[in-house]
């Protein structure tokens, strides 16, 4: 388990920034000479996160009261349909330049600022990056829920305006059940400190269950509030040198006044119920508000929050919540897809609405995560389970969801292949798992102390035959060459290097965070990972979310009757292109959130109707592990120092 820093990271300004779109004129490309990255790297830095076997959760009943409050009803979809923006494209007699709408990355990375370094880290590193301060120093904050595994208070409070610091009712949801657990004493010693904090703790039924999720929703004076999924822990670590990342909902507004509420401001089901589309923003409310209400099973937890959000209008949301929630739940909901799921059964739910062109390059899933749990001597789970989930998608012949001019692009290179290679395109994707080598961890930018937030574990006989199914898959997070031997002595010269060097192989897509240690956790499923060397990564859908690679966070395998388990809090945001605009291409971008016109461009990608940008956190092509080499094990002793001179002994 990870205990919150003492250290604090220095505020860093910034504005907020609301999702926007822009437009560019462009022509379709030519033959063009292969870009080579930046020659730069980023930092890095150790993110928390949970240890794959949790202390034993007997739950208190001394610490609860039953509250069977109303309306805790789950929510249907009701039979509203979500609008959708199309770009548009000026009539043409002859080829010419044409208008192409651009989105900024849904996700943002963090802003870096090194705790250890002498040197700044890079600016360009930062770039279009978000801090704790950017998101929660306006001063018409007036109510702040904060959802983590690990709080520290005072670093939240801190980074309230001064002037107004006093007066926004802050709540703050923890998974510390029992009474005596050092973190809830800790917690409560805090928040006697401030008349404005109100502690809650997370009904936590499962025994390894945390309460994991990752989340903050803030109301405003101006009638508008706002949703924040983030990755790190409230602790000034995780918001200081580690890779962290950051979905924003826009500012959401108060509904219009209707006759006709819709089931999500009803809270019950009454016979209306009907489907709404996943991926819009009236279905995220209702799986939002599902979530909540699965804190008030046992006592009143978020009622508050829960009765106000059900005021504002979601509609401006682009992106398909996929939680997971303690318990037992079923894995297929009903017909019309109308009932919130949890776990990989919705994630599977919510693939199953992502278009998946047939035709293109061979697929392939990154799985990026930071800790990795005990999932069994076999792959059964993990290929039968979960890997299974994973490949849901839409699958179309044709290129449906593009434009005409990009649907005719695709026609002539679908004429190409053949029918064979057509049907191999829609087959199963590849999975790669991205997860950092003892090397990186010593080169990071908080050095061995950053590895205490990320976990595996490779002793036993059982864990050791599964990393034997494991390590085929296995690529580091850092795209760099192995590192040379260190100096002799404490010296504080980085492995492979000199303190915050920021150097990347020629030929690399620099993402800038090569040397801040992961605690984000990203799932990806790309159409050409591995094969494309240009600044031209094709995206089908990407996740940011809290749940790492585990049964307790994703769900146990089902049973004869069509349930699984989960034992965690989790919570994280899917988008795909065409939530966007229609004819849509979602492109990963490095070192920026926008997609920039480059003469690398694929035809169908000129021709789409849009382009979105996927702020990637690593660098790429991706490194597959050497013959010999295995992932960082928090708990195993290193006798070779970290770039600061220190080590790390069990």
């Amino acid at each position: 388990m990870e205990r919150p820093a003492k250290r604090r990271a220095p505020d860093d300004a910034g504005q907020n920034r609301a999702p926007t779109s822009l437009t560019r004129s462009i022509s379709p490309p030519g033959p063009s000479k292969l870009k080579r990255a930046r020659i730069s790297e980023p930092a890095a830095q150790d993110e928390e996160e949970t240890s794959s076997e949790a202390e034993d959760k007997a739950q208190d009943d001394d610490d609860e009261t039953s509250s069977e409050a109303e309306d805790d009803t789950p929510l249907r979809a009701s039979s509203s349909k979500p609008t959708s923006t199309e770009a548009t494209k000026p009539k043409q007699d002859k080829p010419g330049p044409t208008t192409q709408k651009v989105f900024q990355s849904p996700f943002q990375l963090t802003k870096i600022i090194p705790i250890h370094t002498k040197h700044d880290y890079p600016p360009e590193y930062n770039i279009e990056t978000v801090s704790l301060h950017d998101l929660l120093s306006d001063p018409l904050i007036s109510e702040l829920w904060e959802f983590n595994y690990l709080h520290d208070i005072d670093f939240l409070m801190s980074h309230l305006d001064p002037d107004v610091r006093h007066l926004v009712q802050v709540h703050v949801v923890h998974g510390f059940w029992k009474k005596e657990d050092a973190n809830r004493l800790a917690l409560q010693e805090q928040a006697s400190q401030y008349e404005n904090v109100t502690l809650h703790a997370a009904f936590m039924p499962e025994m390894f269950g945390t309460h994991h999720s990752k989340m903050m929703i803030l109301l405003r004076r101006d009638d508008t509030a706002q949703v924040v999924i983030h990755t790190a822990n409230m602790i000034a670590r995780d918001w200081g040198g580690m890779t962290q990342a950051v979905w924003r909902s826009p500012m959401l507004p108060l509904l219009k006044k209707s006759t006709t509420p819709t089931t999500a401001e009803r809270g019950n089901n009454d016979g209306q119920q009907g489907k709404l589309e996943i991926g819009s923003g009236e279905r995220f409310k209702v799986d939002f508000l599902n979530y909540l209400l699965s804190y008030e099973k046992r006592r009143p937890t978020c009622r508050g929050i829960i009765e106000e959000l059900r005021k504002y209008d979601f509609s401006a949301v682009r992106g398909a919540l996929v939680g997971s929630v303690p318990g037992r739940h079923g894995i297929h909901g009903h017909d019309d897809g109308s009932e919130t799921l949890w776990g990989w059964a919705a994630m599977k739910q919510a693939l199953k609405a992502v278009p998946i062109q047939a035709g293109k390059a061979k697929a392939e899933i990154a799985i990026q995560v930071s800790s990795i749990a005990t999932l069994g001597p076999t792959d059964n789970w993990l290929s039968g389970t979960l890997f299974e989930a994973f490949c849901a998608g839409k699958v179309t012949t044709t290129q449906s969801s593009q434009s005409d001019s990009a649907r005719s692009v695709g026609s002539k290179m679908m004429g190409f292949l053949g029918k064979s290679q057509q049907l191999g395109a829609a087959s199963k994707p590849g999975f790669k798992v991205i997860f950092p080598t003892a090397d990186e961890i010593r080169s990071s930018l908080d050095g061995y102390n950053s590895g205490g937030s990320i976990h595996t574990k490779i002793s036993s006989a059982q864990q050791k035959k599964q990393l034997l199914y494991l390590k085929p898959m296995f690529y580091h997070w850092g795209n760099e060459p192995p590192p040379s031997p260190p100096p002799p002595g404490p010296s504080m010269v980085k492995t492979g290097g000199t303190e915050g060097s920021t150097e990347v192989a020629v030929g690399v897509m620099n993402a800038g965070r090569n040397r801040a240690a992961p605690h984000i956790k990203t799932y990806i499923r790309y159409s050409n990972l591995i094969s494309d060397t240009t600044n031209n990564v094709d995206i089908e859908w990407a996740l940011l979310t809290s749940a790492n690679l585990s049964k307790q966070a994703w769900g146990e395998a089902p049973s004869s009757s069509g349930e699984m388990r989960i034992a965690s809090y989790e919570l994280g945001v899917l988008v795909w292109p065409a939530l966007f605009t229609q004819g849509a291409v979602m492109r990963g971008t490095f070192l920026t959130d926008t997609p920039t016109p480059s003469s690398s461009m694929r035809p169908e990608e000129a021709a789409a109707a849009a382009v979105v940008g996927l702020r990637l956190p690593y660098s790429l092509p991706l490194r597959k592990y050497g013959q010999d080499e295995i992932p960082w094990v928090a708990a195993a002793s290193y006798d070779e120092p970290d770039w600061r001179g220190v080590y790390w002994r069990d």
